[in-house]
């Protein structure tokens, strides 16, 4: 009797310690059963968006010969933001009229041509499907309306004595108009280089 107990347990204490191995292996990747396996967990991590209808349709249909609008369109707003800036800073220097008069120009067409720019570019993301479905676009378009009211008050200040409006508001205004062009314009160009969106039919 004593020999069959000790029997007993012997094969229980295997049957315990084979069970522990078992235990300690790594799950196959394979395992169906395991969390995040391919088979429970196939797709945890996909994003839905791209499932959906058109979202590698990227190509801009706002264009002109397969040339986009907006991209064409957004160079002129940001060099007239830069050239008012600029005009600014030789006003200051120099104490020469001709200089605030060109602000006042530029800071004008600054914001007339950005809002066709915008306009072009609202009309990508209300009908191009895979620039209307990716967040980063609607980023970029947020940006640029605020840009737009910087730009419009800059000009609209001068409106009323361009000389005087340089001094010290004006000259704020442009270099803060500065600072937005740039991130909107760098935030715009990540969105062609690295989404190819308006430009192909294959963005990421």
């Amino acid at each position: 009797m004593a020999d069959d107990r000790n029997e007993t347990q012997d094969a229980s204490f295997g049957k315990a310690q084979q069970d522990g191995q078992d235990n300690n292996q790594p799950r196959s990747e394979t395992d169906a059963s395991a969390p995040g396996g391919q088979g429970e967990g196939e797709g945890l991590y996909e994003d839905p968006v791209a499932d959906l209808p058109g979202f590698h349709q990227t190509s801009s249909t706002i264009a002109i010969a397969g040339h986009p609008l907006h991209a064409m369109s957004v160079a002129f707003p940001i060099a007239l933001t830069f050239c008012t800036f600029g005009a600014d800073l030789f006003y200051w220097w120099t104490g020469d009229g001709f200089w605030a008069r060109a602000a006042l120009w530029a800071a004008g067409m600054a914001f007339l041509i950005g809002v066709a720019a915008a306009f072009t570019g609202t009309l990508e993301l209300l009908f191009v499907p895979g620039i209307r479905a990716r967040a980063a676009a609607w980023t970029h378009a947020g940006i640029a309306v605020v840009l737009l009211s910087i730009l419009g008050t800059n000009w609209g200040y001068r409106l009323y004595g361009y000389e005087d409006a340089v001094l010290p508001y004006g000259i704020l205004l442009s270099g803060f108009s500065v600072v937005m062009v740039g991130a909107t314009g760098w935030h715009g160009g990540r969105l062609v280089f690295d989404y190819h969106l308006g430009t192909s039919d294959t963005g990421n």
